[in-house]
């Protein structure tokens, strides 16, 4: 796994030289993009989402299409049409903007519903329709939607259906005054995303993407899994849950979290740093808990709260796959198993 580590810090280092001190957001997208998902960038105006999207393509080396969503677009806009060709007598298909590698759908909330249900078939199937006709999308392909979560007006909310769609959620938020004047002093003379150079493969991209299916996840933290998204269906403040959907993203990005750190295992940590970022977007806040300010975000962070990490059960059956492990039988997912019981060792005495 050292070499996803060090393609992420190539990656990470590169987007740095614009993206300052947002360190945790450059880490989520590479994320995603290791577990092909999309992300949904919600922030208000000027935070650097789109700079964000652009840098990451260019590190990469990936095809970049933007679509600025508005009220009038229509799907063809997004998806392509097909053209009749007068001289060859024959329709000719024009593709659209969603035919990229890394596509930025930019304030997704301002199209119609219609529109916003063109762009569900290629997140899901990575493929699109059109005229009958289907057109396979690039690999890889993923969407980075923004969308402003202060201005409503004029706005068309994303149904459950697409906002399940999207692997992560994440906030860029505002920089701090010492990012804000190294952001000043680094735009003087020209923006420095005019200056990003290629650092990775996308051949490598893909590589990692099935590398970190071997990443190991023990049963004790594939129940821990289940127990935080079954907990978001039964909280009384949430009308409606986490999907299955759920459990698996969270699986996924856990195990993509593992390599970027250099580990071949997951630990409870991977699944606290990103259960946020996971769940938020995909549970609905009841209406009497909205009338209190509680977000989704804050039950998540209680439901966290309320949830153990497991161990308190496993510290034999661990000891015994150590011993295996040390004799050489099945060693690599035992000692990942041993490995993850000394974090739970270490966390136990750090509590008392």
């Amino acid at each position: 796994m050292n070499n996803i580590q060090e393609f992420a810090e190539r990656v990470i280092g590169n987007v740095e030289r614009v993206i300052i001190g947002k360190r945790s957001a450059v880490e989520l997208v590479l994320i995603a993009l290791l577990c092909r998902g999309h992300v949904l960038l919600e922030d208000v105006p000027g935070t650097g989402k789109t700079t964000l999207a652009k840098s990451i393509a260019r590190s990469i080396g990936c095809t970049f299409k933007r679509i600025q969503f508005t009220p009038d677009l229509l799907p063809s806009d997004v998806t392509g049409i097909s053209i009749f060709n007068q001289q060859s007598r024959e329709f000719e298909f024009r593709p659209g903007p969603v035919i990229a590698q890394i596509v930025l759908a930019d304030e997704i909330n301002r199209a119609t519903p219609k529109t916003q249900s063109s762009l569900l078939e290629a997140m899901e199937e990575r493929q699109i329709t059109v005229d009958g006709t289907t057109h396979m999308l690039p690999s890889p392909f993923v969407v980075l939607a923004t969308q402003n979560p202060i201005e409503y007006e004029g706005t068309f909310p994303l149904p459950e259906a697409q906002l399940d769609r999207f692997l992560l959620r994440l906030h860029l938020g505002y920089p701090d005054r010492a990012d804000e004047i190294a952001i000043l002093k680094r735009q003087r003379q020209s923006h420095p995303i005019d200056a990003i150079e290629r650092v990775v493969e996308v051949e490598e991209l893909l590589r990692f993407q099935e590398l970190i299916k071997d990443v190991y996840v023990d049963d004790l933290i594939e129940e821990y899994i289940v127990s935080l998204v079954t907990a978001t269906r039964q909280h009384d403040d949430i009308y409606l849950g986490a999907s299955a959907r759920g459990s698996l993203s969270l699986y996924r990005t856990a195990q993509a979290r593992a390599a970027m750190q250099g580990r071949d295992f997951v630990t409870p940590d991977d699944i606290k740093a990103l259960v946020g970022s996971v769940l938020s977007h995909r549970i609905i806040v009841n209406p009497a808990a909205r009338i209190r300010n509680v977000s989704a975000q804050a039950l998540v962070d209680e439901i966290v709260g309320n949830i153990s990490v497991p161990g308190a059960r496993a510290g034999r059956r661990y000891e015994r796959e150590a011993v295996v492990a040390t004799r050489g039988q099945r060693a690599e997912s035992n000692l990942g198993a041993f490995v993850i019981q000394l974090w739970l060792s270490q966390t136990a005495q750090t509590k008392t």
